[in-house]
């Protein structure tokens, strides 16, 4: 643990009185620090939960969405398929917006609008099969959950460095700032002690050489 105090502070009533108000400040910005921490731990726990739920749900969503999709190339062909799918409108840009938790910025993912109908997917969906329209659904289906898990996967990754950074503050309080601060209040309290001292002293011996004359 650091204990060297904090140089060029003067040894004084005024100064000591300084450092223990430091000290009160440095004390309660410590506690507020680790409850801060503490809580964004339980919440990146929480957001561990969830992510692997929805990551969980994305890998069966795939899976039902591929076994669609073989069923729609059995049943227009390869070819077909593929000027199906690029036939239809775009997405369009993804939208990005921060919200705020516990003072941390956590990324917000929007679709540009909601999944088209299927009249207006590019194709004429009165002459195509039912397999293409469910590919379709299944589709969309995984897009938003690939959005919904990267969003928490950005959530995650912030939450965890700004832990990491509260985590540094409290270290550098407790190790560094707070230890600094007790061990200046000690030397200036040493120092003043002496003074006290050595008033006491004059004090004296002024006394015992005033009764001698």
């Amino acid at each position: 643990m650091h204990r060297k105090g904090i140089r060029g502070v003067r040894p004084t009533r005024i100064e000591l009185l300084k450092m223990r108000k430091r000290e009160v400040l440095a004390q309660k910005g410590h506690d507020l620090l680790e409850e801060k921490r503490d809580a964004m731990v339980i919440e990146l726990f929480r957001l561990v939960d969830e992510f692997r739920t929805r990551r969980r749900a994305l890998d069966i969503a795939m899976r039902d969405a591929y076994t669609k999709l073989e069923l729609a190339q059995m049943a227009v062909g390869n070819r077909k398929l593929r000027e199906i799918s690029v036939g239809g409108p775009p997405k369009g840009e993804i939208a990005i917006d921060v919200r705020h938790i516990m003072g941390v910025g956590m990324p917000v993912i929007r679709a540009a609008g909601p999944p088209p109908p299927s009249r207006l997917r590019g194709y004429g969906y009165a002459f195509t099969p039912a397999a293409v329209d469910e590919a379709a659904d299944r589709f969309e289906r995984v897009y938003g959950e690939a959005l919904r898990l990267a969003e928490m996967e950005g959530s995650l990754v912030r939450l965890a460095q700004e832990i990491e950074r509260t985590k540094r503050r409290v270290n550098a309080l407790e190790s560094i700032v707070i230890p600094q601060l007790q061990a200046t209040q000690k030397h200036i309290e040493a120092h003043l002690e002496e003074l006290e001292r050595e008033d006491i002293f004059r004090r004296k011996r002024t006394k015992m050489l005033l009764q001698k004359t």
